[in-house]
Formats: structure tokens, C-alpha cells, sequence
């Protein structure tokens, strides 16, 4: 049995999972106070990150959305990684669903000739930190950062991958 889930471009059927999952993992799980008013590209996902190089995707596992990742095109071959979510149960080497959210994504980088990878998290995603550095993303200073970067107000640690 394939314990894998599958990526599948968002398309609007997934609306409502994309947010619950999204906000339950904010709220609940890490105490962030946020709320759906405060992230209005979770409305407009269409118009917000399927531009230019920019996509969206969702991990589905017996028919649920189980993970979310996102490419915001920022202009200059560059990108913004966001919105990469994965639901608790399904994170680790069981289901690798963040391994295969962030490696699809990477391929359509690289596929759209993107150069740099950019993201922003914040400092209590440990365990976010080292899935980054373990697949190729180095720590940056936010001085480093594009202009055209978008800083969430939760963002203090930022890195970078140089897509090849």
C-alpha cells in the first residue's frame, strides 16, 4: 500500500479544507493569533499565487487535504515560498508529505527557470527550521531579502535556496 500522498494543484473544490487546515494549525497547534480576516490570499488563492511563476498546491490523502505549499512570484526570477502547511499526523517519514509538497514545488521552479527561493518563518517553527536547512535552504539575514519580498509580521528568520 502506497502511504503517499498525492500533490494536486488547488483548484477551488479545496477551499474550505486549504483554510481549516491552515488556521487550526496557526491557532491550535502553535498559539499564533491569527485569523482568516487577517490572511485574505486564503480567499483569493487563484488570483493571489496562480500567477506568472507563482502556484499552489495541496497534499490529498484518502481524499483530504493533508499539507499545503505555495510559490508567490515576486518578480525576477524569484520566488516567495508560502503558505507550506502540513497537518500533524501526517508530518515525518511516514507519509513524508512535506519532503514531497516541497519537492514538487522545487520542480516547478525549476521548470519555470525561477533562480532563488525565498521564505520567511517564524522563530518557534523548529522543527520547520531544520526541515529547510536539511533540504538545501540556507539562513539569511532579512537584509538580504528582495525588495519585493513579502514580510509577514510573524517572520523573523529567513532563508534561501538557490534553485539549480
Amino acid at each position: 500500500m502506497n502511504n503517499e500522498p498525492i500533490v494536486k494543484e488547488y483548484s477551488r473544490e479545496y477551499q474550505d479544507q486549504v483554510v481549516e487546515l491552515i488556521l487550526t494549525i496557526q491557532q491550535a497547534e502553535y498559539n499564533i493569533p491569527i485569523t482568516k480576516g487577517d490572511q485574505p490570499d486564503l480567499m483569493a488563492i487563484e488570483d493571489f499565487y496562480q500567477t506568472g511563476n507563482g502556484n499552489f498546491w495541496v497534499a490529498v490523502y484518502n481524499d483530504k487535504v493533508i499539507g499545503t505549499i505555495s510559490l508567490l512570484d515576486i518578480g525576477n526570477r524569484q520566488v516567495a515560498l508560502r503558505k507550506m502547511f502540513v497537518e500533524r499526523d501526517y508530518r515525518g517519514a511516514t507519509f513524508n508529505a512535506a519532503r514531497i509538497l516541497l519537492n514538487h514545488a522545487l520542480r516547478w521552479a525549476k521548470e519555470k527557470s525561477v533562480k532563488e527561493v525565498y521564505l520567511g518563518t517564524t522563530p518557534q517553527f523548529l522543527a520547520a527550521h531544520r526541515f529547510y536547512e536539511k533540504n538545501g535552504f540556507e539562513s539569511i539575514d532579512s537584509d538580504v531579502l528582495p525588495e519585493n519580498f513579502p514580510i509577514m509580521a510573524v517572520d523573523k528568520k529567513f532563508y534561501r535556496y538557490t534553485v539549480d
